[in-house]
């Protein structure tokens, strides 16, 4: 079916917006003004929103039947709609990330699969006539993804609880390597607030040492880190007998999501967003860790469950 627009010219902005919504939609450019869509009840109930839209706008928008005279019109057509180069694009993304293995951590790895993860998904929606791209696309993925898998979640055993007294882990330094993202700063978060309030934290850098005295955790040989079992908030609930705190269960998952993929939580976005603006605002990782920690408190009580008044 064919799109046909008369869009007002004196609102550069809102024009815009209605090519980034056709652009979305995957719409084929015929020519200015006129965009092709495969017929589908989805594709129709999409373009009659932005028919509204444009009406309002004091625009114009028309769809009409489209038919190819013959197949090799047809092939033109949904040549117009072949998302090959996208698939390929994506596939030498992935293929890159591979150069990392054993040398970038294996959860910023995870982080951008997980972001490729998002555009396949997006292309996929748009691929109205599926081609054998889609399909390596998804291998390439699900290789990489589960290879990342296991260099996220290593082969050690379940955590157990720590049989040191409570004393050893009380005014002690905890050590975490930098960049700190949503793991670290949950982990660091959940050691002062309920495992060593008293605990002094510090950031070592890609290749430092972890002194002796520390106790460390979120990277690959801490005392504290990611094991087949889960990340390392999960680790420390585990071990610290925190894991039946519902709240702590909740942020759990979330900072699993956030740091590693996997099921999706409904805030994970706009935690991610805070985050971000945290470190964007932070001139230090002191700065980023306190910036942090009003998040992660206020994530804590709203999850708490306030029995209701009978």
């Amino acid at each position: 079916m064919a799109y046909v627009t008369s869009l007002p010219t004196d609102d550069p902005g809102a024009r815009m917006r209605v090519l980034r919504t056709l652009e979305s939609l995957g719409c084929a450019v015929l020519r200015e003004g006129v965009y092709l869509l495969p017929d589908s009840d989805d594709n129709r109930q999409g373009l009659g929103r932005l028919t509204d839209h444009i009406s309002r706008l004091n625009g114009g928008a028309y769809l009409l039947p489209v038919t190819a005279a013959d197949e090799a019109h047809a092939q033109v057509f949904r040549g117009l709609f072949n998302r090959s180069r996208k698939y390929e694009e994506l596939i030498k993304t992935v293929e890159s990330l591979k150069t990392g293995f054993g040398i970038s951590e294996p959860a910023s790895i995870a982080r951008v699969l997980a972001k490729q993860r998002r555009d396949f998904e997006a292309i996929n929606a748009l691929d109205f006539f599926p081609s054998p791209g889609r399909e390596l696309a998804a291998r390439a993925l699900k290789d990489a993804e589960e290879k990342v898998h296991g260099l996220v979640f290593p082969d050690t055993p379940k955590p157990s609880p720590v049989t040191q007294s409570e004393r050893h882990y009380f005014k002690r330094i905890w050590a975490t390597r930098k960049p700190l993202w949503a793991d670290r700063l949950a982990s660091a978060w959940l050691i002062r607030r309920f495992i060593d309030p008293e605990a002094t934290l510090i950031w070592l850098e890609k290749t430092e040492e972890c002194p002796a005295t520390a106790i460390g955790f979120g990277f690959a040989g801490a005392a504290f880190a990611n094991s087949r079992s889960g990340i390392t908030f999960e680790q420390l609930l585990a071990n610290f007998g925190l894991q039946n705190n519902a709240s702590l269960a909740r942020i759990a998952a979330l900072v699993h999501y956030l740091d590693t993929g996997g099921t999706p939580v409904a805030e994970a976005a706009g935690v991610e967003t805070l985050l971000l603006g945290a470190q964007r605002r932070s001139a230090s990782t002191d700065e980023l860790f306190a910036e942090s920690e009003k998040t992660f408190d206020l994530l804590y009580d709203a999850y708490i469950e306030v029995p209701t008044k009978t």
